[in-house]
Protein backbone atom coordinates (compact mmCIF):
# COMPACT_ATOMS: atom_id res chain seq x y z
CA UNK A 1 0.00 0.00 0.00
CA UNK A 2 1.29 3.73 -1.15
CA UNK A 3 0.49 6.58 1.57
CA UNK A 4 2.21 10.18 1.41
CA UNK A 5 1.83 10.13 5.47
CA UNK A 6 4.75 10.53 7.56
CA UNK A 7 5.43 10.09 11.26
CA UNK A 8 3.07 11.09 14.04
CA UNK A 9 0.49 11.56 11.40
CA UNK A 10 1.07 7.75 10.07
CA UNK A 11 0.43 6.44 13.74
CA UNK A 12 -2.04 8.64 14.42
CA UNK A 13 -4.27 7.31 10.99
CA UNK A 14 -5.82 4.20 12.94
CA UNK A 15 -6.40 2.78 9.48
CA UNK A 16 -2.74 2.92 8.64
CA UNK A 17 -1.32 2.59 12.06
CA UNK A 18 0.84 -0.69 12.83
CA UNK A 19 1.64 0.30 16.66
CA UNK A 20 4.58 -2.37 17.29
CA UNK A 21 4.33 -4.03 13.45
CA UNK A 22 5.91 -1.76 11.35
CA UNK A 23 9.13 -3.04 10.03
CA UNK A 24 12.88 -1.31 10.38
CA UNK A 25 12.74 -0.27 6.51
CA UNK A 26 9.23 1.15 6.86
CA UNK A 27 10.58 2.85 10.14
CA UNK A 28 13.63 4.25 8.39
CA UNK A 29 11.28 5.35 5.24
CA UNK A 30 8.27 6.76 7.37
CA UNK A 31 10.27 8.72 9.80
CA UNK A 32 8.88 7.12 12.93
CA UNK A 33 12.01 5.94 14.25
CA UNK A 34 11.88 6.59 18.07
CA UNK A 35 8.27 7.17 18.05
CA UNK A 36 7.50 3.28 18.44
CA UNK A 37 9.56 1.05 20.36
CA UNK A 38 12.02 -0.61 18.90
CA UNK A 39 10.71 -4.06 18.26
CA UNK A 40 9.08 -5.34 14.91
CA UNK A 41 5.91 -7.27 16.74
CA UNK A 42 4.04 -10.23 14.46
CA UNK A 43 -0.30 -9.73 14.09
CA UNK A 44 -0.28 -13.09 16.80
CA UNK A 45 2.38 -11.59 19.26
CA UNK A 46 0.30 -8.06 19.80
CA UNK A 47 -3.20 -9.74 19.72
CA UNK A 48 -1.81 -11.99 22.71
CA UNK A 49 -0.93 -8.81 24.32
CA UNK A 50 -4.81 -7.65 24.04
CA UNK A 51 -6.03 -10.63 25.15
CA UNK A 52 -3.56 -10.36 27.92
CA UNK A 53 -5.42 -6.89 28.85
CA UNK A 54 -8.52 -7.67 27.83
CA UNK A 55 -7.77 -10.28 31.16
CA UNK A 56 -8.26 -7.94 33.65
CA UNK A 57 -11.21 -6.16 32.76
CA UNK A 58 -13.55 -6.93 34.91
CA UNK A 59 -17.10 -6.05 33.18
CA UNK A 60 -18.09 -6.85 29.62
CA UNK A 61 -18.57 -3.08 29.28
CA UNK A 62 -14.97 -2.03 30.40
CA UNK A 63 -13.80 -4.42 27.77
CA UNK A 64 -16.34 -2.76 25.02
CA UNK A 65 -14.77 0.65 25.97
CA UNK A 66 -10.97 -1.06 25.73
CA UNK A 67 -12.00 -2.29 22.25
CA UNK A 68 -13.04 0.97 21.09
CA UNK A 69 -10.60 2.65 21.83
CA UNK A 70 -8.28 0.12 19.91
CA UNK A 71 -10.32 0.45 17.16
CA UNK A 72 -9.06 4.27 17.52
CA UNK A 73 -5.92 3.97 17.32
CA UNK A 74 -5.41 0.31 15.18
CA UNK A 75 -7.85 -0.95 13.30
CA UNK A 76 -6.42 -3.48 11.76
CA UNK A 77 -5.70 -4.86 15.15
CA UNK A 78 -9.31 -4.18 16.59
CA UNK A 79 -10.69 -6.58 13.52
CA UNK A 80 -8.29 -9.28 14.03
CA UNK A 81 -9.06 -9.19 17.38
CA UNK A 82 -13.00 -9.80 17.16
CA UNK A 83 -12.60 -12.01 14.07
CA UNK A 84 -10.38 -14.43 16.45
CA UNK A 85 -13.16 -15.35 18.56
CA UNK A 86 -16.57 -13.58 16.92
CA UNK A 87 -18.76 -15.58 19.52
CA UNK A 88 -16.63 -14.61 21.98
CA UNK A 89 -16.41 -11.12 21.02
CA UNK A 90 -19.82 -9.97 18.94
CA UNK A 91 -21.98 -10.26 22.39
CA UNK A 92 -19.20 -7.51 23.65
CA UNK A 93 -19.10 -5.20 20.14
CA UNK A 94 -22.52 -5.17 19.50
CA UNK A 95 -25.72 -6.99 21.27
CA UNK A 96 -25.98 -6.94 24.47
CA UNK A 97 -23.33 -5.19 25.59
CA UNK A 98 -23.75 -2.37 22.88
CA UNK A 99 -27.40 -1.69 25.41
CA UNK A 100 -25.22 -0.98 28.16
CA UNK A 101 -22.78 1.35 26.17
CA UNK A 102 -25.61 3.26 24.78
CA UNK A 103 -27.40 3.83 27.74
CA UNK A 104 -23.92 5.41 29.49
CA UNK A 105 -22.74 6.41 25.79
CA UNK A 106 -21.96 10.45 27.06
CA UNK A 107 -20.08 9.76 30.04
CA UNK A 108 -17.65 6.55 28.31
CA UNK A 109 -17.13 8.59 25.01
CA UNK A 110 -13.56 8.81 24.18
CA UNK A 111 -13.35 10.95 20.06
CA UNK A 112 -15.46 10.93 17.00
CA UNK A 113 -16.34 8.39 15.15
CA UNK A 114 -18.70 8.20 12.21
CA UNK A 115 -20.91 11.62 11.37
CA UNK A 116 -23.49 14.02 13.58
CA UNK A 117 -26.17 15.55 11.32
CA UNK A 118 -28.09 17.63 13.59
CA UNK A 119 -31.49 19.15 12.06
CA UNK A 120 -30.02 22.80 12.84
CA UNK A 121 -27.99 21.99 9.58
CA UNK A 122 -30.70 22.35 7.43
CA UNK A 123 -30.08 22.83 3.80
CA UNK A 124 -26.53 21.70 3.88
CA UNK A 125 -26.46 18.30 4.16
CA UNK A 126 -24.71 17.85 1.00
CA UNK A 127 -21.89 20.55 1.94
CA UNK A 128 -21.85 18.34 5.87
CA UNK A 129 -21.51 15.05 4.37
CA UNK A 130 -18.30 15.93 1.64
CA UNK A 131 -16.76 16.90 5.24
CA UNK A 132 -16.22 12.58 5.68
CA UNK A 133 -13.33 11.74 4.32
CA UNK A 134 -13.95 8.96 2.23
CA UNK A 135 -15.42 9.20 -1.13
CA UNK A 136 -16.33 5.65 -1.93
CA UNK A 137 -19.22 5.07 0.63
CA UNK A 138 -20.95 1.80 0.68
CA UNK A 139 -23.02 1.84 3.18
CA UNK A 140 -24.50 4.47 5.90
CA UNK A 141 -26.15 3.35 9.14
CA UNK A 142 -27.97 5.98 10.42
CA UNK A 143 -30.52 6.64 13.52
CA UNK A 144 -32.24 9.17 15.19
CA UNK A 145 -31.84 6.99 18.73
CA UNK A 146 -35.81 7.06 18.84
CA UNK A 147 -35.79 3.41 19.65
CA UNK A 148 -32.66 1.85 21.17
CA UNK A 149 -32.98 -2.20 20.93
CA UNK A 150 -35.56 -2.43 23.61
CA UNK A 151 -34.57 0.84 25.74
CA UNK A 152 -36.86 3.37 23.84
CA UNK A 153 -35.62 6.72 22.79
CA UNK A 154 -31.78 7.74 23.61
CA UNK A 155 -31.19 9.96 21.42
CA UNK A 156 -27.76 10.97 20.90
CA UNK A 157 -26.64 7.71 23.05
CA UNK A 158 -27.82 6.02 20.26
CA UNK A 159 -24.80 7.38 18.17
CA UNK A 160 -23.25 3.65 19.77
CA UNK A 161 -25.95 1.46 17.49
CA UNK A 162 -24.42 2.32 14.23
CA UNK A 163 -21.25 2.72 15.12
CA UNK A 164 -21.05 -0.93 16.11
CA UNK A 165 -23.55 -2.57 13.47
CA UNK A 166 -21.65 -1.22 10.51
CA UNK A 167 -18.01 -2.93 12.75
CA UNK A 168 -19.90 -5.78 11.94
CA UNK A 169 -20.22 -5.59 8.23
CA UNK A 170 -16.44 -5.82 8.30
CA UNK A 171 -15.88 -8.48 11.19
CA UNK A 172 -18.43 -11.16 10.04
CA UNK A 173 -18.54 -10.39 6.10
CA UNK A 174 -15.11 -8.41 5.13
CA UNK A 175 -16.78 -6.08 4.07
CA UNK A 176 -14.08 -3.09 3.53
CA UNK A 177 -14.04 -0.54 6.49
CA UNK A 178 -13.49 2.56 4.41
CA UNK A 179 -17.04 1.61 2.55
CA UNK A 180 -18.68 1.88 5.77
CA UNK A 181 -19.75 5.34 7.32
CA UNK A 182 -21.86 5.51 10.91
CA UNK A 183 -24.60 8.31 11.02
CA UNK A 184 -26.48 10.03 13.68
CA UNK A 185 -28.88 12.14 12.50
CA UNK A 186 -29.70 14.74 15.88
CA UNK A 187 -33.50 15.16 15.87
CA UNK A 188 -33.82 15.95 19.51
CA UNK A 189 -34.82 13.57 22.19
CA UNK A 190 -37.79 13.21 24.47
CA UNK A 191 -35.50 11.85 27.11
CA UNK A 192 -35.95 14.04 30.28
CA UNK A 193 -33.12 11.98 31.93
CA UNK A 194 -30.54 13.18 28.33
CA UNK A 195 -32.33 16.41 28.33
CA UNK A 196 -31.10 17.39 31.76
CA UNK A 197 -27.48 15.77 31.60
CA UNK A 198 -24.54 17.95 31.24
CA UNK A 199 -22.62 15.14 29.40
CA UNK A 200 -25.72 14.46 26.71
CA UNK A 201 -23.55 14.96 23.41
CA UNK A 202 -27.03 15.61 21.42
CA UNK A 203 -29.53 18.70 20.62
CA UNK A 204 -31.32 19.62 23.56
CA UNK A 205 -34.52 19.83 22.22
CA UNK A 206 -38.01 17.73 22.49
CA UNK A 207 -38.62 16.16 18.89
CA UNK A 208 -40.29 17.29 15.86
CA UNK A 209 -43.64 16.87 14.37
CA UNK A 210 -43.10 13.55 12.12
CA UNK A 211 -43.94 16.09 8.80
CA UNK A 212 -40.87 18.38 10.20
CA UNK A 213 -38.48 15.03 10.89
CA UNK A 214 -39.23 13.14 7.58
CA UNK A 215 -38.82 16.71 5.22
CA UNK A 216 -34.96 16.80 7.31
CA UNK A 217 -34.71 12.94 6.11
CA UNK A 218 -35.88 13.95 2.29
CA UNK A 219 -33.03 16.15 2.31
CA UNK A 220 -30.48 13.41 3.85
CA UNK A 221 -31.40 10.53 1.67
CA UNK A 222 -31.53 12.97 -1.31
CA UNK A 223 -27.83 14.34 -0.70
CA UNK A 224 -26.68 10.81 -0.35
CA UNK A 225 -27.61 9.78 -4.05
CA UNK A 226 -25.26 13.02 -5.48
CA UNK A 227 -22.19 12.51 -2.66
CA UNK A 228 -22.25 8.81 -2.30
CA UNK A 229 -23.88 7.53 -5.62
CA UNK A 230 -23.22 3.43 -4.81
CA UNK A 231 -24.05 4.34 -1.09
CA UNK A 232 -27.00 1.83 0.64
CA UNK A 233 -28.69 3.59 3.32
CA UNK A 234 -29.11 1.12 6.22
CA UNK A 235 -31.79 2.72 8.84
CA UNK A 236 -31.58 1.55 12.26
CA UNK A 237 -33.11 1.41 15.83
CA UNK A 238 -35.92 4.28 14.39
CA UNK A 239 -39.45 4.27 16.28
CA UNK A 240 -41.52 1.46 15.05
CA UNK A 241 -43.75 4.02 12.94
CA UNK A 242 -40.73 5.85 11.52
CA UNK A 243 -38.16 2.59 10.47
CA UNK A 244 -41.84 1.17 8.82
CA UNK A 245 -42.91 4.38 7.00
CA UNK A 246 -39.28 5.69 6.11
CA UNK A 247 -38.54 2.45 4.43
CA UNK A 248 -41.82 2.19 2.58
CA UNK A 249 -41.08 5.98 1.73
CA UNK A 250 -37.97 4.93 -0.06
CA UNK A 251 -37.74 1.74 -0.81
CA UNK A 252 -39.35 1.72 -4.38
CA UNK A 253 -36.97 4.27 -5.27
CA UNK A 254 -33.64 4.24 -3.89
CA UNK A 255 -30.91 1.49 -2.22
CA UNK A 256 -32.53 1.23 1.56
CA UNK A 257 -32.56 -1.13 3.97
CA UNK A 258 -33.90 -1.11 7.47
CA UNK A 259 -32.42 -4.07 9.46
CA UNK A 260 -34.71 -3.79 12.59
CA UNK A 261 -37.77 -4.44 9.80
CA UNK A 262 -36.19 -6.75 7.56
CA UNK A 263 -33.01 -8.21 9.16
CA UNK A 264 -34.89 -9.32 12.11
CA UNK A 265 -37.90 -10.76 9.46
CA UNK A 266 -34.64 -13.02 7.66
CA UNK A 267 -33.27 -14.58 10.49
CA UNK A 268 -36.63 -15.47 12.11
CA UNK A 269 -37.23 -16.85 9.09
CA UNK A 270 -34.12 -18.49 8.75
CA UNK A 271 -34.79 -20.08 12.05
CA UNK A 272 -38.54 -21.02 11.49
CA UNK A 273 -37.29 -23.08 8.10
CA UNK A 274 -35.16 -25.11 10.38
CA UNK A 275 -37.78 -25.88 13.67
CA UNK A 276 -40.10 -27.28 11.07
CA UNK A 277 -37.66 -29.37 9.65
CA UNK A 278 -36.80 -30.51 12.73
CA UNK A 279 -40.03 -30.77 13.25
CA UNK A 280 -40.91 -32.66 10.01
CA UNK A 281 -43.41 -30.09 8.94
CA UNK A 282 -43.31 -27.20 6.45
CA UNK A 283 -43.67 -23.66 6.62
CA UNK A 284 -47.25 -23.81 5.79
CA UNK A 285 -48.29 -26.52 8.16
CA UNK A 286 -47.79 -24.12 11.36
CA UNK A 287 -49.56 -21.54 12.91
CA UNK A 288 -48.17 -18.37 14.17
CA UNK A 289 -48.79 -16.35 16.97
CA UNK A 290 -46.57 -12.83 17.45
CA UNK A 291 -46.18 -11.14 20.84
CA UNK A 292 -45.51 -7.78 19.46
CA UNK A 293 -46.67 -5.75 16.86
CA UNK A 294 -44.24 -3.02 15.93
CA UNK A 295 -41.70 -2.84 13.15
CA UNK A 296 -40.33 -5.87 13.91
CA UNK A 297 -43.19 -8.01 14.30
CA UNK A 298 -45.16 -6.62 11.35
CA UNK A 299 -41.78 -7.10 9.32
CA UNK A 300 -41.05 -10.84 10.62
CA UNK A 301 -44.67 -11.78 9.85
CA UNK A 302 -44.77 -10.21 6.02
CA UNK A 303 -41.83 -11.46 5.19
CA UNK A 304 -42.96 -14.98 6.79
CA UNK A 305 -46.45 -14.56 4.73
CA UNK A 306 -44.58 -13.66 1.49
CA UNK A 307 -42.72 -17.29 2.12
CA UNK A 308 -46.01 -18.97 2.49
CA UNK A 309 -47.12 -17.24 -0.57
CA UNK A 310 -44.52 -18.67 -2.61
CA UNK A 311 -44.77 -21.98 -0.91
CA UNK A 312 -48.14 -21.96 -2.97
CA UNK A 313 -50.57 -20.90 -0.21
CA UNK A 314 -53.00 -17.80 -0.56
CA UNK A 315 -52.52 -14.59 0.29
CA UNK A 316 -55.44 -14.25 2.58
CA UNK A 317 -54.94 -17.91 3.79
CA UNK A 318 -51.28 -17.03 4.72
CA UNK A 319 -52.32 -14.05 7.09
CA UNK A 320 -55.59 -16.47 8.32
CA UNK A 321 -53.00 -18.53 9.69
CA UNK A 322 -51.49 -15.31 11.34
CA UNK A 323 -52.46 -14.28 14.22
CA UNK A 324 -50.31 -10.70 16.36
CA UNK A 325 -51.19 -9.54 19.79
CA UNK A 326 -50.17 -6.01 20.63
CA UNK A 327 -50.36 -3.92 24.15
CA UNK A 328 -54.10 -3.98 23.01
CA UNK A 329 -54.52 -7.32 22.44
CA UNK A 330 -54.94 -9.53 19.83
CA UNK A 331 -55.80 -7.39 16.21
CA UNK A 332 -58.87 -7.61 15.31
CA UNK A 333 -61.30 -5.76 12.79
CA UNK A 334 -62.79 -4.02 15.53
CA UNK A 335 -60.37 -2.00 16.89
CA UNK A 336 -59.99 1.61 15.93
CA UNK A 337 -56.16 2.31 17.57
CA UNK A 338 -53.84 -0.43 14.51
CA UNK A 339 -52.07 1.23 11.81
CA UNK A 340 -52.39 0.33 7.95
CA UNK A 341 -49.55 -2.17 7.78
CA UNK A 342 -51.14 -3.88 10.92
CA UNK A 343 -54.68 -4.15 9.89
CA UNK A 344 -53.66 -6.78 7.16
CA UNK A 345 -53.28 -9.39 9.97
CA UNK A 346 -56.50 -8.19 11.56
CA UNK A 347 -58.92 -11.04 11.88
CA UNK A 348 -62.92 -10.20 12.04
CA UNK A 349 -64.58 -9.67 15.33
CA UNK A 350 -67.22 -11.67 14.70
CA UNK A 351 -64.47 -14.56 14.01
CA UNK A 352 -62.89 -13.87 17.65
CA UNK A 353 -65.57 -12.24 19.77
CA UNK A 354 -66.20 -14.89 21.95
CA UNK A 355 -62.45 -15.11 22.83
CA UNK A 356 -62.48 -11.97 25.06
CA UNK A 357 -63.05 -12.77 28.79
CA UNK A 358 -65.48 -10.16 29.56
CA UNK A 359 -67.09 -9.66 26.13
CA UNK A 360 -65.16 -6.40 25.85
CA UNK A 361 -62.64 -5.97 22.98
CA UNK A 362 -59.80 -6.80 24.76
CA UNK A 363 -58.33 -10.36 23.57
CA UNK A 364 -54.95 -11.04 25.23
CA UNK A 365 -52.02 -13.86 24.62
CA UNK A 366 -53.23 -16.09 27.19
CA UNK A 367 -57.01 -16.42 25.13
CA UNK A 368 -55.23 -16.29 21.95
CA UNK A 369 -52.89 -19.25 22.40
CA UNK A 370 -55.84 -20.96 23.92
CA UNK A 371 -58.45 -20.04 21.20
CA UNK A 372 -56.33 -20.40 18.31
CA UNK A 373 -54.20 -23.34 19.23
CA UNK A 374 -50.99 -21.96 17.48
CA UNK A 375 -47.71 -23.93 17.14
CA UNK A 376 -45.32 -21.27 16.90
CA UNK A 377 -45.03 -18.53 19.35
CA UNK A 378 -42.52 -15.47 18.58
CA UNK A 379 -41.69 -12.51 20.87
CA UNK A 380 -40.86 -9.47 19.47
CA UNK A 381 -43.04 -7.02 22.02
CA UNK A 382 -40.03 -6.31 24.64
CA UNK A 383 -42.33 -7.08 27.97
CA UNK A 384 -39.44 -9.52 29.99
CA UNK A 385 -41.70 -12.42 30.90
CA UNK A 386 -44.84 -12.17 29.27
CA UNK A 387 -44.53 -15.55 27.94
CA UNK A 388 -45.30 -17.12 31.07
CA UNK A 389 -45.63 -21.02 32.42
CA UNK A 390 -49.48 -20.79 32.03
CA UNK A 391 -49.43 -19.45 28.49
CA UNK A 392 -46.28 -22.06 27.62
CA UNK A 393 -48.15 -24.95 29.36
CA UNK A 394 -51.39 -24.53 27.45
CA UNK A 395 -49.55 -24.50 24.10
CA UNK A 396 -47.59 -28.18 25.41
CA UNK A 397 -50.79 -29.39 25.29
CA UNK A 398 -51.76 -30.00 22.16
CA UNK A 399 -48.63 -29.50 20.27
CA UNK A 400 -45.98 -32.21 20.42
CA UNK A 401 -43.20 -30.01 19.91
CA UNK A 402 -44.32 -26.27 20.40
CA UNK A 403 -41.49 -23.31 18.47
CA UNK A 404 -40.78 -20.72 21.00
CA UNK A 405 -38.81 -17.74 19.89
CA UNK A 406 -38.76 -15.01 23.06
CA UNK A 407 -36.68 -12.74 20.40
CA UNK A 408 -36.96 -9.20 22.29
CA UNK A 409 -33.53 -7.83 23.20
CA UNK A 410 -31.20 -7.01 25.16
CA UNK A 411 -31.47 -9.97 27.85
CA UNK A 412 -33.19 -8.04 30.01
CA UNK A 413 -36.65 -7.73 27.90
CA UNK A 414 -36.55 -11.16 26.48
CA UNK A 415 -40.39 -12.80 26.83
CA UNK A 416 -38.49 -16.16 28.46
CA UNK A 417 -35.57 -17.64 29.58
CA UNK A 418 -34.82 -20.66 27.53
CA UNK A 419 -34.42 -22.81 30.88
CA UNK A 420 -38.14 -22.26 31.92
CA UNK A 421 -39.49 -23.07 28.38
CA UNK A 422 -37.89 -26.64 28.21
CA UNK A 423 -38.75 -27.23 31.83
CA UNK A 424 -42.84 -26.13 31.11
CA UNK A 425 -42.97 -28.32 27.82
CA UNK A 426 -40.84 -31.50 29.29
CA UNK A 427 -37.63 -30.83 26.97
CA UNK A 428 -39.99 -30.88 23.93
CA UNK A 429 -39.28 -27.08 22.81
CA UNK A 430 -38.24 -25.80 20.02
CA UNK A 431 -35.93 -22.58 20.90
CA UNK A 432 -34.10 -19.31 19.24
CA UNK A 433 -33.63 -16.29 21.14
CA UNK A 434 -32.77 -12.71 20.58
CA UNK A 435 -30.14 -12.69 22.84
CA UNK A 436 -27.54 -15.11 23.75
CA UNK A 437 -28.53 -17.76 26.42
CA UNK A 438 -26.06 -21.09 27.57
CA UNK A 439 -26.81 -24.23 26.93
CA UNK A 440 -29.89 -25.67 28.99
CA UNK A 441 -29.46 -29.00 30.43
CA UNK A 442 -32.97 -30.65 30.98
CA UNK A 443 -32.90 -34.23 32.18
CA UNK A 444 -29.91 -35.93 30.66
CA UNK A 445 -30.10 -33.84 27.31
CA UNK A 446 -27.69 -30.85 27.09
CA UNK A 447 -29.39 -28.38 25.18
CA UNK A 448 -27.80 -25.70 23.04
CA UNK A 449 -29.94 -21.95 22.41
CA UNK A 450 -29.75 -20.69 18.93
CA UNK A 451 -29.75 -16.54 19.01
CA UNK A 452 -31.51 -15.06 16.02
CA UNK A 453 -29.13 -13.23 15.84
CA UNK A 454 -29.14 -10.08 12.88
CA UNK A 455 -25.07 -10.25 12.89
CA UNK A 456 -26.07 -13.76 10.68
CA UNK A 457 -28.13 -11.53 7.73
CA UNK A 458 -27.36 -7.83 7.25
CA UNK A 459 -23.30 -8.57 6.87
CA UNK A 460 -24.12 -10.95 4.38
CA UNK A 461 -26.68 -8.74 2.20
CA UNK A 462 -24.19 -5.44 2.63
CA UNK A 463 -21.48 -8.08 0.59
CA UNK A 464 -24.19 -9.30 -1.48
CA UNK A 465 -25.13 -5.87 -2.43
CA UNK A 466 -22.21 -4.32 -3.08
CA UNK A 467 -20.76 -7.43 -5.05
CA UNK A 468 -24.10 -7.57 -7.48
CA UNK A 469 -24.08 -4.35 -7.87
CA UNK A 470 -27.83 -4.27 -6.93
CA UNK A 471 -29.69 -1.16 -7.01
CA UNK A 472 -32.61 -1.97 -4.38
CA UNK A 473 -32.70 -4.34 -1.59
CA UNK A 474 -36.29 -6.11 -2.00
CA UNK A 475 -37.80 -8.76 0.18
CA UNK A 476 -37.23 -11.79 -2.33
CA UNK A 477 -33.74 -10.85 -1.33
CA UNK A 478 -34.30 -11.45 1.96
CA UNK A 479 -36.10 -14.77 1.34
CA UNK A 480 -33.21 -15.87 -0.78
CA UNK A 481 -30.51 -14.49 1.97
CA UNK A 482 -32.79 -16.67 4.64
CA UNK A 483 -32.81 -19.69 2.49
CA UNK A 484 -28.99 -19.28 2.01
CA UNK A 485 -28.72 -19.28 5.73
CA UNK A 486 -31.24 -21.86 6.67
CA UNK A 487 -28.98 -24.29 4.85
CA UNK A 488 -26.19 -24.27 6.94
CA UNK A 489 -27.98 -25.43 10.03
CA UNK A 490 -26.71 -28.08 11.76
CA UNK A 491 -30.20 -29.07 13.30
CA UNK A 492 -30.31 -30.64 9.60
CA UNK A 493 -27.63 -33.23 10.24
CA UNK A 494 -28.55 -33.39 13.79
CA UNK A 495 -31.46 -33.07 15.88
CA UNK A 496 -29.76 -32.22 18.99
CA UNK A 497 -27.44 -29.16 17.45
CA UNK A 498 -28.75 -25.31 17.84
CA UNK A 499 -31.02 -24.04 14.86
CA UNK A 500 -28.48 -21.72 13.74
CA UNK A 501 -24.76 -22.62 12.93
CA UNK A 502 -22.28 -21.18 14.99
CA UNK A 503 -20.75 -17.64 14.91
CA UNK A 504 -17.27 -18.74 14.26
CA UNK A 505 -18.91 -19.13 10.58
CA UNK A 506 -20.09 -16.47 10.19
CA UNK A 507 -17.20 -15.19 7.23
CA UNK A 508 -18.75 -18.36 5.18
CA UNK A 509 -22.39 -17.75 6.04
CA UNK A 510 -21.93 -14.06 4.64
CA UNK A 511 -20.70 -15.42 1.46
CA UNK A 512 -23.39 -17.81 0.55
CA UNK A 513 -26.27 -14.97 1.75
CA UNK A 514 -23.72 -12.53 -0.98
CA UNK A 515 -24.30 -15.09 -3.34
CA UNK A 516 -27.64 -16.00 -3.49
CA UNK A 517 -28.66 -11.77 -3.01
CA UNK A 518 -26.47 -10.90 -5.87
CA UNK A 519 -28.09 -13.81 -7.89
CA UNK A 520 -31.65 -12.75 -6.90
CA UNK A 521 -30.74 -9.42 -8.02
CA UNK A 522 -29.80 -9.86 -11.40
CA UNK A 523 -33.39 -12.46 -11.69
CA UNK A 524 -35.35 -9.61 -10.46
CA UNK A 525 -33.33 -7.18 -12.63
CA UNK A 526 -32.33 -4.20 -10.30
CA UNK A 527 -28.25 -6.01 -11.22
CA UNK A 528 -26.01 -6.65 -14.04
CA UNK A 529 -25.68 -9.73 -15.10
CA UNK A 530 -22.63 -12.02 -14.07
CA UNK A 531 -21.92 -15.46 -13.58
CA UNK A 532 -21.81 -17.25 -10.42
CA UNK A 533 -17.93 -17.82 -10.85
CA UNK A 534 -17.28 -13.72 -11.48
CA UNK A 535 -19.33 -13.22 -8.26
CA UNK A 536 -17.64 -15.32 -6.18
CA UNK A 537 -14.49 -13.97 -7.35
CA UNK A 538 -15.36 -10.67 -6.84
CA UNK A 539 -16.66 -11.56 -3.06
CA UNK A 540 -13.12 -12.48 -3.15
CA UNK A 541 -11.22 -9.68 -4.45
CA UNK A 542 -13.57 -7.12 -1.80
CA UNK A 543 -12.88 -9.81 1.11
CA UNK A 544 -10.79 -7.33 3.54
CA UNK A 545 -8.80 -9.39 5.72
CA UNK A 546 -6.98 -8.02 9.02
CA UNK A 547 -3.47 -8.27 7.84
CA UNK A 548 -0.98 -5.01 7.98
CA UNK A 549 0.00 -4.45 4.71
CA UNK A 550 3.84 -2.97 3.34
CA UNK A 551 3.89 0.20 3.06
CA UNK A 552 5.93 2.22 0.79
Amino acid sequence: MTTNKRGIELLHDPSLNKSTAFTEAEKQAFGIVGLVPDVTETEDLQLSRVMLQLGHKNTDLDRYIYLVNLLDHDETLFYRTVMSDPARFLPIVYDPTIGEACLKFGHIYRQPRGMYLSMTRRGKVKEILRNWPQKDVRFICVTDGGRILGLGDLGANGAGIPIGKLQLYTACAGVPPQYLLPMYLDAGTNNEQYLHDPLYLGMRKTRPSTEDLYSFVDEFVEAVQEVFPKCCIHFEDWTGADAVHLLQRYRDEYCVYNDDVQGTAGITLAGMINAAKLKGTKLKDEKYLFLGAGSAGVGVADLLTGALVEAGVPPAEARRRTWIVNRGGLLHSARTDIKDEQRVYAHPWEDVKSWAPTGGGKIGLEEVVREARPTVLIGLSTLKGAFTESIVRTMARWVSRPIIFPLSNPTVKSEAIPEDLLKWTEGRAIIATGSPFPPVKYGDTIYPIAQCNNAYIFPGLGLGLIVGRCRKVTNEMLLAAARALALRSPARENPHAPLLPSLRELRVVAEEIALAVAMEGQRSGLAPKQSEDELRNRIHQIHWNPEYPVYA
